[in-house]
């Protein structure tokens, strides 16, 4: 493989015909299909799993970027103060922070409006928020019929 940079001043050279690149695609070839005849002789290298049918023991590493996510303790409270770091650090403007005021009047997170249909899962939201209140989540069937479908509202009730 050439890794030289491409100088955009040189002129480019036509491609080699003849007996060397014939014989080059011909390794490439028997190469390929090498390969391939490993995996038909030993079938248990095969990497390939039968989803859906193993969907209750798929397994994602850490890393893996489904959506973004609010994590609820078992009183529904979550850590989100409404400060919309992680709405100014987005760039697409996936995320809407909606704010309301409490009985305190103490401004507060009315709604966490996640737009997934516009999120490129870069983190940068994730990385912004100082609480922790939003991580990236391991969910992976989030197709849907039309885009308002893929809008979420990730709080489930609002600040106090």
């Amino acid at each position: 493989m050439n890794t030289e940079p491409i100088n955009p001043n040189e002129t480019p050279q036509p491609e080699e015909f003849g007996i060397g690149r014939l014989l080059r695609d011909a390794a490439s070839l028997i190469k390929g299909m090498a390969v391939t005849l490993g995996y038909l002789l030993r079938p248990s290298r095969i990497v390939t799993r039968p989803y859906p049918e193993n969907r209750d023991t798929l397994k994602f590493p850490q890393a893996f970027r489904g959506e973004v996510v609010m994590p609820h303790d078992e009183q529904g409270e979550h850590n989100c103060t409404a400060c919309t770091l992680c709405e100014k650090a987005c760039p697409n403007g996936s995320i809407s922070i909606l704010t309301t005021k409490n009985i305190a009047g103490k401004r507060v997170l009315g709604e966490f409006v996640y737009r997934l249909s516009s999120c490129t899962l870069c983190n940068l939201c994730i990385e912004a928020c100082p609480f922790d209140a939003i991580r990236m989540g391991h969910g992976f069937e989030l197709s849907g019929y039309t885009r308002d479908e893929l809008d979420r509202i990730l709080n489930k009730r609002e600040g106090r």
